[in-house]
């Protein structure tokens, strides 16, 4: 065991491990130079959030009348459309969203009811286009199904820990499929990209199965993306199916989008399209240059669930021994000396 001595010329306190309680709001770093480059104005303005997304309570006692209305209106309307059917023809994870009073049924409808503004037409017209895409794929069996795809397993999408409000968080990260022989092997023809499409809403169903469904519950997951390495251009349809198949089918199922490793090119592409996003849908995302990772996910995610390779605490297969140990937290003084004891790591 060896000692750890502070400088007496630390200029403040250190903490061993980022504060349990985030800032509310990721700042962006200061430039060091008055004059700034281009690409460095158009991250900054891709760096800036607005105001933290809020996640809706879906208590119906706190909607508006209208909401309250087109609540009812919308359930109407499935009633009417889905008169003589069984429960199984109009359930979403295994919740019946006809004629049982369930306030979890009122929290799947509300976010169909939106994510179209609370246009009943509209909002049902999803809801239908939904449960019969989920039927025809065969959704509510897909969690079950060995899919084969054992290598991509906690490496492309996976879902690891949850952050500090206690959503599930689904790491994606695409840069193995720069290796021509991998992107082959798994985008080779359309079977292999259908196939590959199954295993990701497999993968998004396994985090939906761990939400409450309930108001003022967890109702939502958080994704991080890692656009490190990402072959932008080969992932081009993929990427364009599995956004369709989250826009239309998974209605308001994530919290808040992480996107980390981001490369100047797709702040540029941000600041061009931000004009033309929602307040809200901006409100979710946050931006984070390569170099910032570890700082970006403490704000959002503790170190001990956060994965090995973003600076966190956590491997997958932690996950087969429970819940994560909570991480120890303490502060050592300017010219103190202490001995520091880590579990868990080799020295090779």
């Amino acid at each position: 065991m060896e000692a750890v001595t502070v400088p007496e010329s630390s200029p403040s306190p250190m903490s061993l491990q980022q504060p349990k309680t985030p800032p509310p709001e990721a700042s962006p770093k200061p430039y060091t130079s008055n004059k700034k480059s281009f690409v460095a104005s158009l991250m900054e303005a891709a760096t800036l959030r607005s105001p933290s997304f809020k996640e809706d309570s879906y208590f119906v006692s706190q909607l508006k009348s209208s909401e309250k209305k087109a609540l009812q209106e919308l359930k109407n309307r499935l009633a009417d459309s889905h008169n003589g059917s069984g429960e199984n023809e109009c359930s979403m994870w295994g919740i019946p969203l006809l004629g049982t009073g369930d306030e979890r049924a009122d929290v799947i409808l509300l976010k169909f009811l939106r994510a179209r503004d609370f246009r009943v037409l509209d909002s049902f017209n999803m809801l239908e286009k939904c449960l019969a895409w989920r039927k025809e794929f065969g959704a509510d069996g897909i969690v079950e199904e060995d899919l084969g795809f054992k290598e991509l397993e906690g490496v492309v999408a996976y879902m690891q820990g949850y952050d500090r409000e206690g959503h599930p968080v689904c790491y994606n990260a695409y840069g193995v499929f720069r290796d021509k022989d991998m992107y082959e092997r798994i985008f080779g023809d359309d079977e292999k990209l259908k196939k590959f499409l199954r295993w990701r809403v497999q993968v998004l169903e396994r985090g939906i199965n761990l939400l409450h469904f309930k108001p003022g519950g967890v109702n939502s997951i958080i994704q991080v993306t890692d656009l490190k390495d990402m072959p932008k251009r080969e992932l081009r349809v993929a990427s364009n199916q599995i956004l369709s198949l989250f826009q239309d089918n998974y209605p308001e199922m994530v919290a808040r989008k992480i996107f980390i490793n981001v490369p100047w090119y797709f702040s540029m592409l941000y600041s061009m399209f931000s004009p033309f996003l929602t307040q809200r849908t901006k409100s979710k995302f946050v931006i984070s240059k390569e170099g910032n990772v570890a700082e970006t996910l403490y704000k959002f995610v503790r170190p001990e669930d956060i994965p090995v390779q973003y600076g966190g605490l956590s491997r997958p297969s932690d996950l087969n021994h429970g819940p994560p140990k909570p991480a120890s937290e303490f502060t050592v003084k300017g010219g103190e000396k202490v001995n520091i004891q880590i579990e868990g790591i080799e020295v090779h």
